[in-house]
């Protein structure tokens, strides 16, 4: 006799939340504790113990200035930055006795209560917290304008109440709850996103609870066979990366974000990371997923290789940036540690040819597991953070001494440098780095040693902290990304570095730096990075994030105007919705908007982000 459809539903259900002997461990705690202020700073990036300082190593009458980066975390760590002060200096007018100091911790607005739904919380097993620190560390990303907020100026509106769910179940409770008594929710994982995606809307009268998944953290299970697992969506990159690494697997997804950043906001965001070539977007990593709407669970049909039914439905929740619901389980593809990881960089005369050399490894389908371009902004500035003495640092120690003489014929303010990072078996290595090499050459670049390629590669995540010194010097800085296609890769660049210069030149800034490299590489195209900052002179620095605010919305007109995408991985939230209308049918927009009235009707799920209010 055929299974019954609830039958069906019940294997389903059995297979997604199945409790098999392969369970990794008991409960393992988060690295980022619930009091994330106790490991992680609250008014900048990262963590506390981590960052840039300026140093007088000199006395008060011969002062000499020397950057350092505080901590152990990083290998950039301990060591003199000798020729960072000069470069800070020169292009962006840092000086020491400009320094300002961000305020202390602010004043929190009261939260506004809901009776009914604090004393149905209070009958949950689910830890809560009204402390004031607690809900500013969820009440934002980590734009520009944030963290402005942060160091100089006030919230007008935070969470009421921050909330800790620790499994799916707590999820479905609390979300019930809120609708019960329409409370609006906001999810948080990581908190790192830079689309003002957990902000809280100022006119948002109801209780607004925070709902925060680090609590989520666990590896479910992992299938060794099928190379999936099924892992609570609050899990910690960085995290989620140790523990399948002690069991011989990664699922390979790295975005620069990943010591901080959850599964859940990947999934969420649609989000990308740096080995993206080897082991592909989050939207090919995951296998199903289970989430909590206002209005029910949503799951996969099952953790299928592929199907053919219609629409996936996966793709409703992925990009969904906490709208429709909440997140809490993904099965998620692995792969086991590969053998070998091995870097390498080439520096090419100018940023054109560097293009052609990405686009032939595109052509050719030899990209390794990263593969990125630095125009030469970003190459000079990757050398002023070099520990190492002599006018081309590292670059130079990398190079053969066959090479020397053509590097003499290069113009040290027109080169670019690609980063590469291979990984696989030694045959698979050998065949990267010999089809690398040869399509390097072809395009003039200059094979630059492996030290120079991990080093790019880690300077990464030392580098999220620049904008937080850059702050207290009376610098604004920050990053935005597109995707273009091919021949439009170079237009894009150019045009967009000579508007924001033309911008900056108009409004007289004393300095200003803008620089883009290239991060990630398809078939049809690649995404593009940009670095902004300016130094804001006699404004006031909300003042000056406010003229920021005005520049990034040229900037990414022009980028659109010439053929770039309205974003790549960081995702809509609030800052780019203004943009929606102009790149999806009204269709389209009618059709996202009967999804949210079916599984939210009473928009409990409140981010407001993307198409919705």
């Amino acid at each position: 006799m055929a299974d019954s459809s609830a039958d069906r539903l019940a294997v389903i259900h059995r297979h997604l939340t199945k409790d098999s002997g392969d369970k990794v461990a008991p409960k393992i705690p988060s690295s980022i504790p619930k009091k994330r202020q106790e490991l992680l700073r609250w008014n900048g990036w990262g963590y506390e113990d981590s960052g840039f300082v300026l140093n007088n190593l000199g006395t008060e009458q011969h002062p000499k200035y020397v950057f350092t980066f505080s901590g152990s975390r990083y290998e950039i760590a301990s060591a003199d930055l000798p020729h960072f002060y000069d470069w800070a200096c020169t292009t962006i007018g840092v000086h020491p006795e400009k320094k300002k100091d961000p305020q202390g911790e602010p004043s929190y607005p009261e939260p506004i209560l809901n009776e009914g739904f604090v004393n149905g919380l209070k009958n949950t097993s689910m830890t809560f917290s009204f402390e004031g620190m607690d809900r500013l560390f969820r009440a934002h990303g980590h734009t520009l304008h944030d963290i402005a907020l942060l160091r100089g100026g006030q919230f007008l509106r935070i969470p009421d109440v921050v909330v800790w769910p620790e499994c799916h179940s707590h999820v479905e409770e609390l979300v019930a709850l809120a609708f019960k008594y329409n409370v609006a929710v906001v999810p948080i994982g990581g908190g790192t996103n830079v689309t003002g995606a957990v902000d809280c809307k100022r006119d948002e009268q109801r209780m607004i609870v925070s709902l925060d998944t680090s609590q989520m953290n666990q590896i479910l299970w992992i299938d060794d066979g099928n190379l999936v697992a099924h892992v609570e969506s609050g899990i910690i990159g960085k995290d989620l990366e140790d523990r399948l690494q002690k069991r011989g697997y990664t699922t390979g997804h790295e975005p620069d974000s990943y010591e901080f950043s959850s599964l859940g906001g990947w999934v969420a965001t649609r989000a990308s990371g740096m080995k993206k070539n080897r082991y592909g977007n989050i939207e090919d990593l995951v296998v199903a997923l289970r989430a909590v709407t206002p209005s029910g669970e949503w799951r996969s049909s099952g953790t299928y290789p592929r199907v053919s039914t219609g629409p996936d439905m996966n793709h409703v929740m992925i990009g969904s940036e906490g709208t429709l619901g909440v997140i809490t389980e993904v099965t998620i593809k692995i792969r086991p540690i590969p053998p070998l990881r091995k870097y390498a960089s080439f520096v090419f005369p100018d940023f054109d040819c560097g293009v052609k050399f990405m686009r032939q490894v595109a052509r050719d389908r030899c990209q390794p597991a990263s593969l990125r371009l630095m125009d030469n902004q970003q190459f000079q500035f990757g050398q002023a953070l070099r520990p190492s003495k002599g006018p081309f640092g590292l670059i130079v120690d990398g190079l053969k001494n066959f090479y020397l003489t053509r590097l003499k014929g290069l113009d040290i303010n027109k080169i670019c440098v690609a980063t590469i990072v291979m990984e696989g078996t030694i045959k698979e290595v050998a065949v990267q780095e010999e089809k690398l090499n040869t399509i390097g050459l072809e395009f003039q670049g200059i094979p630059a040693g492996e030290h120079n390629g991990k080093r790019g590669y880690q300077l990464t995540f030392a580098i999220a902290y620049i904008r937080d010194i850059g702050l207290n010097y009376g610098v604004v800085a920050e990053s935005f990304e597109t995707s273009v296609p091919w021949d439009r890769v170079v237009n894009v660049v150019n045009n967009t570095k000579s508007r924001l210069e033309k911008e900056c030149a108009d409004r007289k800034f004393s300095h200003s730096f803008i620089s883009a490299r290239v991060t990630q590489v398809y078939d049809a195209g690649a995404c593009i990075y940009f670095y902004f900052a300016f130094n804001y002179g006699t404004m006031s620095m909300l003042q000056a994030v406010e003229v920021y605010e005005e520049l990034e919305i040229i900037a990414r007109n022009e980028i659109m105007a010439s053929g770039g995408s309205l974003s790549h991985h960081h995702g809509v939230g609030k800052i780019r919705k203004k943009w929606l209308p102009s790149i999806l049918t009204s269709n389209a927009i009618n059709v996202l908007h009967s999804i949210k009235n079916t599984v939210d009707p009473q928009n409990i799920m409140a981010a407001g982000n993307l198409v919705f209010d």
